[in-house]
């Protein structure tokens, strides 16, 4: 018999393991909402690793939530449909004949490749969108985006039902009208709301960069609350950093313990937040602890 390989990489993968114990003990029925979109959706290989990810998530005691965008997949079907996109301040213009569009592929395509990419590592997923049990009921954001909504009203009751049955809630971002309207809502603003209505520990917002960086490039592992407004006063967060940062305020305002910002494209990004002693991304809370 051969001697079992007692090489440094395995040893260093039992020391990650055991280190990990503590962050395990912390989360352990905690709820994590998170935001998936970018470079995370991108392929297949992604999209596996991301809920292979999430699976362990829940499989050590963490209550994983997933609400997703899908902005290209929208773009793709607008354009195959010959349906023309218009946008004000990057904000798409959602029309009667839009938002059917992007009901069907949130919805119907998105949701349901995400929710069987789970199911395909092992897990059992539930997918819904607002509409479904009264879960985020909206109010028109601005007349000029037309169909576009923000959640006014949220009601987390069917999400805690899937917790007691150990099922993992994938959301897309659609709602209701007060008049039985259909809302698109922004992934970002709809993960906010949803963890604020929960109370989660966290709210991890997967992006394509790094998290927030200061004016030298270099990334901030974390802030405060009043950082963020001194760093948007000062310019150096910018651009589509800020409804993020935003949503991150509004979400902790709400009761989150604490949002991150991370970089989607990092393996097993949401694992090394989580688990980690160094982290990933930036972390934002109250006051630093």
């Amino acid at each position: 018999m051969k001697p079992r390989d007692m090489s440094r990489d395995w040893i260093a993968t039992a020391r990650t393991l055991s280190e990990a114990l503590p962050f395990l003990q912390r989360y352990d029925g905690a709820i994590v909402v998170i935001k998936l979109g970018g470079h995370a959706m991108g392929s297949r290989e992604a999209l596996d690793g991301f809920a292979r990810d999430i699976v362990l998530m829940q499989q050590v005691g963490v209550n994983p939530v997933i609400v997703h965008g899908g902005g290209p997949m929208i773009n793709s079907m607008l354009d195959k449909l010959e349906i023309p996109s218009r946008f004000i301040d990057g904000k798409r213009i959602t029309d009667a004949a839009t938002v059917e569009v992007v009901e069907m592929v949130l919805s119907g395509q998105v949701n349901k490749a995400i929710t069987q990419a789970i199911n395909g590592q092992g897990g059992r997923a539930a997918g819904l969108s607002g509409k479904d049990a009264s879960l985020m009921i909206c109010e028109p954001a601005t007349p000029e985006l037309g169909f576009v909504g923000n959640p006014v009203e949220i009601d987390t009751s069917l999400l805690h039902t899937l917790f007691k049955s150990d099922t993992i809630p994938v959301i897309a971002p659609i709602g209701a009208g007060r008049a039985g309207e259909t809302f698109n809502i922004n992934g970002d603003t709809a993960a906010g709301a949803i963890a604020g209505a929960l109370k989660a520990d966290r709210l991890l917002l997967l992006t394509d960069v790094a998290g927030v960086k200061d004016a030298s490039g270099d990334v901030l592992t974390e802030l405060s609350v009043e950082q963020i407004g001194q760093l948007v006063n000062d310019g150096v967060i910018a651009g589509g950093m800020i409804p993020k940062t935003e949503t991150a305020l509004q979400a902790i305002e709400s009761g989150v313990r604490a949002a991150v910002i991370l970089d989607g494209r990092a393996p097993n990004a949401c694992l090394l937040e989580l688990f980690t002693e160094h982290g990933a991304g930036s972390i934002i809370r109250s006051a630093p602890q």
